[in-house]
């Protein structure tokens, strides 16, 4: 029953940001809105479903982007059957919430020596979800809300070390837009500003001003 959650747990995780993916009701699920709320959470030693961690950790989570409405979509598909809107969308036979620690070591951890990656937790998800937010230029207290922090402070510690390639592709994308700002003004050479007069009729069809 578990091996059947894994794939549709993990893009939840991935692309959600919520603390604790594994205390999600069915009624928290709003797919026509494309959002996911968090008004509960489950403990971590004991995996009793109870209050969120302080206020701003209640929140509607906005899955707008494209791996947010992928991971919609394959809930959606996961979801389909007989079930009552109070039960967990991930759960154990006996209907309680998942044990992050069955995930972990049945799962995830196989699957990501397989893939020769560095073992991590649930959490590293939701690390994971902030930076690619941040890095798409989502405004400073949007990323906040839904990731659920009190404090721009803890939003910061969450971005980590950014990715050779993400830097690359930040580098980029400031070349191009520099070079449209330059596109649209006067053009600089050294320390003397050219101004185009195109109602100038001089020999170079310009006029010259120091800087």
């Amino acid at each position: 029953m578990l091996r059947s959650y894994f794939p549709s747990l993990i893009l939840k995780a991935n692309n959600s940001a919520q603390r604790k993916p594994l205390a999600a009701a069915r009624m928290d699920l709003d797919f026509k809105a494309g959002t996911i709320r968090v008004d509960e959470s489950a403990d971590q030693r004991t995996y009793i479903i109870g209050p969120c961690k302080n206020v701003a950790a209640y929140r509607t989570i906005l899955l707008a982007d494209a791996e947010g409405r992928e991971a919609l979509s394959m809930l959606k598909r996961f979801l389909k059957g007989s079930q009552t809107q109070t039960s967990l969308v991930f759960r154990s036979k006996r209907g309680t919430a998942l044990r992050e620690t069955s995930v972990l070591h049945r799962f995830l951890h196989p699957v990501l020596r397989t893939l020769g990656f560095p073992q991590a937790g649930m959490h590293a998800f939701r690390h994971g979800c902030n930076r690619r937010w941040e890095l798409s230029g989502m405004n400073p207290a949007v990323l906040r809300q839904q990731m659920g922090h009190s404090s721009a402070v803890m939003t910061a510690r969450y971005t980590g070390e950014i990715p050779l390639d993400k830097v690359q592709e930040a580098f980029s994308k400031m070349e191009l837009e520099n070079m449209e700002v330059i596109g649209k003004r006067p053009r600089c050479t050294g320390s003397r500003l050219v101004v185009y007069n195109q109602q100038t009729r001089g020999m170079s069809g310009r006029r010259t001003m120091a800087v």
